[in-house]
């Protein structure tokens, strides 16, 4: 039913050749996509699938909210809203997958990545290496990342690019052996600053920021005192403050986007809520 209502139909038994195909082809590294919140999506069906997702033993999982967004993606507009689990719904969708992954023997990353304890991204965890960008969770501490196609974007150390969005403008500049980047955004060394805080938090669910303001030529405490957020989410129980040192709490990490949220210079305040982190 789940699949008939987003009009992808792909059967157990077809995810299990494809995978058994690519391991016969020699690929080593295989992840799997699982989402949350989709049309008639119940916590048991999340459960069913996550139990024969389990048997093909990919080496890794994401499991990622589905965004419904009918006024940019048109095609969303033929799913009627009614069939969509409600926030508190999606939450224990997330949580149940969480369970039963770590349960069958997967190390959680981060917020939404889950991976074999000899996985490289479980080591570069433990490790505190691990690095996160706009793609998701990652062990490349490369700082560039190359976006190819319509509307993909790119990072730069001097920024962000990104190319034409629509197909036809993209195919043409190709063509004419032009760059098809249409615009950027050229990061300031508070940018910088905060996202370095912003990608430990994410990654560690906790951030030093003594260090991390002095590599930067900041005082720690500077920040802290023009971030008032992080008082309310420590009344708040979801954050543990420690001098100069913040960690999310443990039953409160479904919220560490909001945490992070708290360093972020240009989100628009007015509609940060702990709801649109779920």
């Amino acid at each position: 039913m789940v699949q008939r209502a987003i009009n992808r139909v792909q059967s157990f038994e077809e995810t299990a050749a494809a995978t058994r195909g690519l391991r016969n082809a020699g690929v080593a590294g295989i992840n799997f996509d699982l989402i949350y919140g989709l049309p008639h999506q119940t916590v048991a069906s999340c459960l069913d699938t996550v139990s024969r997702c389990v048997e093909l033993r990919p080496d890794r999982f994401s499991a990622f909210g589905y965004a419904h967004v009918p006024s940019f993606k048109k095609y969303q507009r033929k799913i009627d809203e009614a069939w969509l689990p409600d926030s508190l719904e999606r939450h224990e969708q997330s949580a149940a997958i969480a369970q039963a992954l770590e349960a069958a023997g997967y190390q959680r990353i981060g917020l939404d990545h889950f991976a074999l304890p000899a996985d490289e991204m479980a080591v570069a965890q433990r490790e505190r290496r691990l690095r996160r960008n706009f793609q998701g969770y990652t062990t490349d501490a490369s700082d560039l990342l190359l976006g190819f196609g319509a509307s993909a974007i790119g990072q730069l150390p001097q920024g962000f690019v990104q190319n034409e969005v629509q197909i036809k403008s993209y195919s043409e500049a190709v063509a004419a052996g032009r760059f098809a980047t249409a615009r950027g955004y050229a990061l300031t060394d508070d940018d910088r600053l905060r996202a370095e805080i912003i990608e430990r938090i994410m990654c560690d669910f906790r951030a030093d920021l003594a260090p991390i303001c002095k590599r930067h030529g900041l005082a720690a405490e500077a920040l802290i005192n023009a971030t008032p957020r992080l008082q309310e989410l420590a009344a708040d129980g979801v954050i543990a403050l420690d001098g100069n040192s913040l960690a999310v709490q443990s039953d409160s990490r479904f919220l560490v986007r909001s945490v992070a949220a708290a360093f972020d210079a240009h989100l628009d305040r007015a509609r940060e809520r702990h709801s649109r982190a779920v």
